[in-house]
């Protein structure tokens, strides 16, 4: 097979294709990026989904004028390839190298950035006003997966934008797939669509049928405006986007460049919103990612004659702990629930879902919606487990706040991947959660060090009465200190692991590890040294707190956590309260959005590994 994509260089060569080199272009492409993913890792199944729809965007639309907005941006990777960034694509997700997701400082056509679900219809509506308003002539596209539409955010925009009226094209990706399977009543529908008799119908070939009876036909059609809705839900697909205020065009074959460039083309010339539906297949090309397009969403390097992962480590993940023990504990309480936003398989929740199908519940990808279903669950005895990251919590704050706050619910907030994450960069670290968590009343917030305390802390959980969150890092799970005693999980209690003077380090959650091994350097050095582990965000140990600042001359404290609003600040305003004269120092992450890059270079580069905090110690104590 030709390799036009060794001579390809930007979009004025695509232009210039005929059909047979758009389809070898399609095939060079998904080489590529399995090659390119397969050492970085990265979101392989959505992006070799989207190959011949990302060339026919292009072929259709003008790159330098036309505003194309990819929801989520994970599936953008080709069109990374074709927008001039195809000699650095061997750097996407590496430390320093292109972003896997849409990065406005990386290309002017990344038009705008995103990481999240659901918010391109929304960015894309703003675009079209915003050039109605100024007077400017170009197309705005915003490309959109189904399940991503699963939000209700989407539909906000989608209600708007009928509303309004104004020329927006919104192209919906239909892969039956959000990260793992998509549920509810929009994925059923859709289903409909894709299955009907009456699959490529449009509106007009039913009021075309009824003006076209002789004589009697255009009287029978006014007859018939009282009846045509029942009409058209009959015989139209896509009659919901209709009723929005959207023209619909398809379902189209996702992997026929030449009917999506026709069908494009003809989107171009609607007047007011148009939905383009077009039905692609996730890990198209590649069979691995075609049978198992959820463990190929986000997938870590990989063999690529097998598919199967390379250097995957024996011990479990914290999130591997998490559903273990969740089974276990609902084994023998039946008030045990569990949610999650569309990723049973990333929140360790696959093997509960099959065992306790009926007391589990995938919401889609509806953050809000999650929080406050649990909020309902726990009003009425039962005892929920929201399991979610921690950088998609986020968009349920004020669920968090005002439904199940303000009613001291019994819910319990299992934060996944808090902390640092990785290559996935600013969008998705977890690192504002005990900022955006700590000041709302109520809330009791618990960080393990280790798998045993974890364990400890979700039994805890099950009896608390009121709303828990437990943060916790992506990543293997397992015990590094060596202890015949472990202490009890007790409210508000910290754990101290090494008695001295002088410095007191407290630390919580996985930087705990971190100071285990700077206080066993200090040590070493002669210096003498008191590790807490500080357990409970809040309620502080204020009782400790106190303790240790009449007895050490420098207090530490350690947190994967934004500076602001943080672990340490909270200690801070103790020691204030309490006249302390010694010096403080806050190790957290700055305030800044951190990039992407692996978790162990992110910590180096901020001076948070073992040997940067020894460092600034150090400056300290001189």
């Amino acid at each position: 097979m030709e390799n036009i994509l060794s001579r390809y260089s930007d979009l004025k060569d695509l232009k210039a294709m005929n059909m047979e080199e758009l389809n070898t272009l399609a095939e060079n492409i998904r080489e590529l990026i399995i090659e390119v993913v397969s050492k970085n890792g990265g979101h392989l199944a959505s992006n070799l989904g989207v190959v011949e729809l990302t060339i026919a965007l292009h072929k259709v639309f003008n790159g330098d004028l036309d505003k194309i907005i990819w929801d989520v941006g994970h599936q953008s990777y080709v069109h990374k390839i074709l927008t001039g960034r195809k000699e650095s694509f061997h750097t996407i997700r590496t430390h320093k190298g292109i972003s896997g997701f849409p990065k406005r400082k990386e290309s002017k056509y990344d038009i705008f950035e995103t990481g999240h679900s659901s918010t391109s219809i929304s960015a894309a509506l703003g675009y079209a006003l915003s050039r109605d308003i100024i007077g400017e002539k170009h197309n705005v596209i915003s490309v959109i997966g189904d399940g991503a539409m699963t939000a209700g955010m989407a539909f906000e925009a989608l209600n708007h934008a009928g509303d309004t009226g104004t020329d927006l094209i919104v192209v919906l990706n239909d892969n039956e797939m959000s990260i793992s399977q998509n549920v509810g009543g929009l994925s059923q529908y859709l289903n409909r669509i894709r299955t009907a008799p009456t699959y490529f119908k449009v509106k007009e070939d039913v009021e075309a049928i009824l003006n076209s009876i002789p004589g009697i036909g255009k009287q029978v059609f006014k007859t018939a405006e009282r009846a045509k809705d029942s009409i058209k839900y009959f015989l139209v697909p896509g009659m919901f986007f209709e009723e929005l205020g959207f023209k619909y065009l398809g379902p189209i074959d996702g992997h026929n460049i030449n009917d999506m460039i026709r069908e494009l083309e003809r989107a171009k010339k609607v007047k007011g919103p148009v939905l383009v539906h077009v039905i692609t297949k996730k890990g198209k090309g590649y069979k691995p990612a075609e049978e198992h397009p959820d463990k190929f969403h986000g997938s870590s390097p990989f063999n690529i004659d097998t598919g199967k992962p390379i250097n995957i480590s024996i011990e479990p993940s914290y999130s591997d702990i998490l559903g273990d023990t969740l089974i276990n504990m609902a084994n023998k309480d039946n008030r045990i629930v569990a949610i999650t936003a569309a990723m049973p398989e990333g929140t360790g929740l696959s093997k509960y879902k099959e065992i306790h199908k009926d007391r589990f519940f995938d919401v889609g990808i509806a953050e809000q919606h999650g929080v406050t279903l649990a909020a309902g669950l726990a009003s009425n005895n039962l005892k929920p487990y929201f399991v979610v990251y921690s950088t998609f919590l986020q968009r349920g704050y004020d669920q968090v706040l005002h439904d199940v706050c303000i009613q001291n619910l019994p819910v319990v907030f299992a934060i996944d991947r808090a902390g640092l994450v990785g290559d996935d960069g600013e969008t998705h670290h977890g690192v504002f959660d005990l900022s955006y968590l700590s000041h709302i009343p109520n809330i009791t917030i618990m960080a393990p060090r280790d798998k045993s305390e974890f364990i400890q802390m979700l039994e805890f959980s099950k009896d608390y009465n009121g709303p828990l969150a437990i943060r916790y890092p992506r990543g293997n799970c397992y015990d590094y200190i060596e202890e015949n005693n472990r202490t009890d999980i007790e409210l508000g209690k910290s754990e101290v692991l090494v008695k001295g003077k002088d410095i007191a380090i407290i630390a919580i959650g996985g930087m705990v590890e971190k100071a285990y091994k700077v206080t066993e350097e200090l040590k070493r050095q002669g210096r003498s040294v008191t590790l807490i582990n500080g357990r409970f965000v809040k309620p502080l140990d204020e009782d400790l707190i106190k303790k240790v600042s009449n007895e050490h001359s420098l207090i530490v404290t350690l947190e994967d956590n934004v500076k602001t609003g943080g672990f340490g600040s909270l200690i801070n305003d103790i020691l204030v309260q309490s006249n302390y004269r010694g010096e403080i120092l806050n190790i957290a992450l700055p305030d800044i959005f951190i990039e992407h890059g692996k978790v162990n270079l992110l910590f180096k580069q901020y001076n948070m590994d073992v040997e940067g905090i020894l460092n600034r110690i150090s400056e300290k104590i001189k």
